[in-house]
């Protein structure tokens, strides 16, 4: 399909409100358990969720096979027949299979791709560009960069986005540096108003808002998505001491989530709400019983 200018990338489905970087849900035996990741999508649509992302750090990308990559956006798409936009986690540390997961997203009727940095190879800026230009090139769906250094050990420079931000699908960002100043700065350097900024950091989510960020893409949300979506919607209505009160809330599950790597904290807090079983692939395990002490406590009263 014929790719839109920058100035009507705004006419593709709305990428805004509290989004869920979804789990996906396993079997004892480690496979794929499509029935509970039904029931968490529905969880979190009637929840208030406003878009979902399957295939993220948070759904254990870096553990699934080709096939289960597939099988998890397909069935994400298939459930949620229109309901709310899917942005599908197509990023790779090799470009050709970030291509080619991106066009079988294309295909299966996804509304975006996101875009991780590619790990591990540490390219350089120029490498950056021409990665996410490659993948741009081939592929047809509004695209999301990720920027979460501190899973992939490498950050992406303002002028590499300011660059990117220039092809005509390159719809945004999910920003999970916790970086308050980037938006403004980046808008002061020139980078265009429909660039969508995702906050990737539930615990900075708010101020995020604050700064300009049209939504987030949320791990907490996978738990308690109509207290994520409250805190959005209490911000966009400028009642911002009632979303801090929200949000105040929150933090003790915020903070309690990332106790221990993701998403072993957020798979046992899933968990005991019947939404999964808490079960991750090797090298990942099960958090330890201090960590599900403190998530217990901070999951009191939450809805």
């Amino acid at each position: 399909m014929p790719s839109p200018h920058p100035s009507d990338i705004n006419s593709t489905p709305s990428f805004s409100g509290s989004m869920a970087a979804l789990l996906t849900p396993m079997t004892p035996q480690g496979d794929l358990d499509l029935a509970a990741f039904s029931h968490l999508i529905e969880y979190q649509i009637a929840g208030g969720t406003r878009g979902l992302v399957p295939c993220g750090t948070t759904g254990e990308s870096a553990t699934l096979s080709l096939d289960d990559h597939l099988a998890v956006m397909k069935h994400c798409i298939d459930t949620v027949k229109g309901r709310c936009p899917v942005i599908a986690g197509t990023g790779s540390n090799n470009t050709t299979e970030a291509i080619e997961l991106t066009q079988a997203a294309a295909a299966m009727g996804a509304d975006a791709a996101l875009l991780i940095t590619p790990y591990y190879n540490k390219p350089t800026k120029a490498g950056l560009l021409a990665h996410f230009q490659a993948i741009h090139d081939a592929t047809s769906l509004p695209l999301f960069l990720y920027d979460v250094p501190g899973r992939t050990g490498l950050a992406l420079p303002d002028d590499v986005i300011l660059a990117l931000a220039a092809l005509p699908r390159m719809a945004g960002i999910k920003d999970a540096t916790g970086d308050m100043g980037r938006i403004l700065r980046l808008r002061a350097r020139g980078l265009r108003e429909n660039f969508v900024f995702l906050s990737g950091d539930d615990a900075s989510a708010l101020a995020f808002y604050a700064m300009g960020a049209a939504g987030s893409i949320s791990v907490t949300a996978n738990v308690a998505p109509k207290r994520c979506a409250d805190v959005y919607a209490l911000a966009m209505q400028g009642q911002w001491d009632q979303a801090r009160a929200v949000q105040q809330t929150l933090m003790p599950l915020h903070d309690a989530l990332f106790y221990e790597t993701s998403p072993g904290p957020v798979k046992y807090a899933a968990s005991r709400l019947g939404l999964c079983q808490n079960v991750l692939r090797l090298p990942l395990v099960p958090v330890t019983k201090g960590t599900e002490e403190t998530l217990t406590h901070a999951m009191r009263g939450l809805s």
